[in-house]
Formats: C-alpha cells, sequence, structure tokens
C-alpha cells in the first residue's frame, strides 16, 4: 500500500509540480499587497493632516462628482475607522474603479490602480497569466490548469502524509527535524519531508477552499459537505469583502451592491432639483446616516454609504465579509436594518468563510503572516521534491554503472 501512494505522490507532483510552485507564491505574494501598496502610495491612501473634523460626505461627494464625465456615477464612498485614511469613493465604471479624497481638505488624492508587481502575481496565481477575464466565453487553460494542478496538489499532500507517517510514529521528534549537519541532500530532504508537515494543514486549507473557484462541481460538493445549498451571490445583501476593508483588492459583495442600484441612484437623484423650495441632493442624508451608523457601531473597521443603502464591516477577524446591511430613506435620512450578518443568506456566509480561510485573514495578522510562511513552504515542496527524485535517479544510475 506505501508503494502505491509513493508511486501517486511521484507521478501527479512531477508534471504539475512548477505550476504549484507558481501558484503558491503568487499567492504567498498577495497576502499583504493591501499594506505594501498603502505604504508605496501613502499620499493616495493617507492625508497629509488629520483635523479635527472632516468635510460633510455630500460636499465631498460633489467634488468629486464635479470631476467625472456624465457616464460615470458615484456608487457610494467607505469611510474608514482610521482617521489618516483617505475615503475611498466607488465608481459605477470601469469594473472597480475609485478614487479617493482627502476628507479634510476635499482634495482628490487618486484613483484605485493596482501596482503592477501585485496585477501579475494575481494574474499568475488565478490564470497563469492566461486570461485576466475568467468570465468570458471559451475554455481557459490557464483557470483550468491552476484548478488541476491545486487538486493534484492536495492528493499529493495527503499521500505524503500516507508516506510520512509509519515512518514518522516511530521517531516523530527526529521526522519533523530539518537537519543542517548532512549537508546539502540532508536538509534538502529534510525540508521536504518535515516542511510538509508543517505547513500541511495551513496549505491544504489553502487547497481545500481554492478549489471552488475552479470548478462548479467541486464548489457544489464542498457546500453540500458543510451543510449548505449553494445558491448564486446575493447582489441585494450588501456583503463587505477583505478589498474594501483594506481599500484596494478586487470589490466585494458591498462595492457590487452599489453597482446592482447604481441605476436607480442616477435615476432619482443625480441631478439637483427643486423640492419645497429647496435644493435636494442624491448625497444630502449620506452624512446624517454615517453619524448614525458610527454612534451605533463605533469600532467598525469601515463604514460604506450607497444609493438608499449602508454597510457596516463587523471586524477584521473570523469572517473578514461579515457585515450588517442597512437601508434608508434618501429625503428623510430615516434609517433601518436591513440584514444582520447573523440573519444572513448561510450560502453567502460560508462564501466569506472561504475567502476568509483561502487568504488567511480569520486571524488578522497573525495567520496572515503564518498563511505567507505556509504558502513560502508549499511552493518549496516540488522544487525540493525534485531535487530528491533527481539526486536517487543519479545515484540509481551510478549503482548500476558501478
Amino acid at each position: 500500500m506505501i508503494k502505491f501512494f509513493r508511486k501517486i505522490h511521484l507521478w501527479l507532483s512531477v508534471p504539475f509540480g512548477i505550476i504549484v510552485t507558481l501558484i503558491c507564491f503568487s499567492g504567498a505574494m498577495l497576502i499583504f499587497e493591501p499594506e505594501i501598496t498603502r505604504s508605496v502610495k501613502s499620499n493616495v491612501y493617507y492625508v497629509t493632516d488629520v483635523k479635527e473634523s472632516p468635510l460633510p460626505i455630500g460636499e465631498l461627494m460633489e467634488t468629486v462628482k464635479a470631476t467625472l464625465p456624465d457616464s460615470v456615477s458615484i456608487n457610494g464612498v467607505t469611510v474608514f475607522e482610521d482617521a489618516s485614511r483617505t475615503y475611498q469613493v466607488n465608481l459605477s465604471k470601469p469594473r472597480r474603479a475609485s478614487l479617493f479624497i482627502d476628507q479634510y481638505s476635499g482634495e482628490i488624492t487618486g484613483k484605485y490602480e493596482r501596482l503592477g508587481f501585485f496585477s501579475t502575481m494575481f494574474k499568475l496565481h488565478r490564470w497563469l497569466l492566461d486570461s485576466a477575464n475568467p468570465h468570458g466565453d471559451g475554455l481557459k487553460i490557464g483557470k483550468l490548469l491552476v484548478g488541476v494542478s491545486t487538486l493534484v496538489f492536495a492528493i499529493a499532500l495527503i499521500s505524503g502524509v500516507v508516506i510520512w507517517w509509519p515512518r514518522a510514529r516511530k521517531n516523530l521528534k527526529h521526522s519533523l527535524c530539518i537537519p543542517f549537519s548532512n549537508g546539502w541532500e540532508g536538509f534538502w530532504k529534510g525540508l521536504h519531508v518535515a516542511g510538509g508537515m508543517y505547513a500541511l494543514i495551513l496549505v491544504l486549507a489553502m487547497a481545500l477552499t481554492g478549489l471552488t473557484w475552479s470548478f462548479d462541481w467541486y464548489r457544489t460538493a464542498f457546500y453540500a459537505v458543510c451543510g449548505v445549498e449553494h445558491t448564486p451571490r446575493n447582489f441585494t445583501q450588501t456583503t463587505t469583502s477583505k478589498g474594501n476593508n483594506n481599500g484596494e483588492k478586487r470589490n466585494g459583495g458591498g462595492r457590487r451592491g452599489g453597482r446592482h442600484h447604481g441605476g436607480e441612484g442616477r435615476h432619482e437623484g443625480g441631478n439637483r432639483h427643486e423640492d419645497g423650495g429647496r435644493h435636494h441632493f442624491e448625497f444630502g442624508r449620506w452624512q446624517e446616516v454615517y453619524e448614525t451608523l458610527k454612534a451605533q457601531n463605533p469600532e467598525a473597521p469601515q463604514i460604506t454609504i450607497s444609493s438608499e443603502k449602508a454597510t457596516v464591516t463587523l471586524g477584521n477577524t473570523g469572517n473578514s465579509r461579515a457585515s450588517d446591511s442597512y437601508e434608508f430613506n434618501r429625503r428623510s435620512g430615516e434609517l433601518s436594518l436591513a440584514t444582520k450578518y447573523a440573519d444572513a443568506n448561510e450560502a453567502d456566509k460560508l462564501r466569506g468563510w472561504i475567502y476568509s480561510i483561502h487568504t488567511g485573514s480569520l486571524g488578522g495578522l497573525f495567520t496572515r503572516i503564518l498563511w505567507l510562511l505556509g504558502a513560502l513552504l508549499g511552493a518549496s515542496l516540488p522544487l525540493t521534491g525534485y531535487y530528491i527524485w533527481i539526486r536517487h535517479l543519479l545515484k540509481k544510475k551510478e549503482h548500476h554503472q558501478a
């Protein structure tokens, strides 16, 4: 039986090992993208001077609106708990577009632009640089290879445990050591075996959650195992993603929710008109709604206000997409709770947990550091495996020649 698993481990790993390394390495590079991006472009993401009180949101939105073409509208604004962070203004187009504005001076500091390195890493991680549009028609070879390689990696990890355990149970301490006294050969072998065990749970969690984006059949089965029926994303329920938490990465339900209702917002309040002798603005109640929600949720990492909807992110740990959603009357500002996270669709909850586990954001900074180390170890496993395999072939060849 062990010989069978050795063959499975070897012959699945050899053809897909390089791809697995690329997937793990690129994933590791993305873990701290938000912090690195904000550091590199601090003039965009941070204000130059934190004052006692910011300008009203309505006034800021009118400033942004005056710079936009008629074909682009404002979908919403995200206000962060950190008073030094600029407000993020989400736009209707192009996809995932947003601007940042200094809430104290009213100066537009810049627009969202993914750094070239991280853009390449993301495309490599998801599609092996094959295509940046996975929703288009036709077969996406890169996406398919990523999915197949990830599935193979999961099987290789499990088969590796089966191979490792019979020897490890006799001397577990020795089996979990990476020796430095036996030369490079001993070190690489120890890194492959012991390093694989150290990273096993983390890398397996990344692989099993990542597969939900690769195959429909796997996603349906995964949800079923978790006791949840898979349903399409609920766009009417505003859910905030890790991307919005950090103000950089890809959009989640919060911004999508804004786009969903953007047409209505443009129709009803896109222009100034007379209302009882006074000018009515589509952003007129946004400041009032924000202040009410901030008072109710003083520790919320961020609050997003959009057309007649608002979202309060519940925290930066656990399900990083967990949020309560609200609705409000754009004329009176009357606010009502639409959906508490506890009452949200179970499929939406699980979707958020999958994302949080895959990216390591479920435990804040601590788990993200662990995930970074785990992903780098995962990237090393195929390389050290190739080294061990080639050394074995060379020794076997030398033995036959002798």
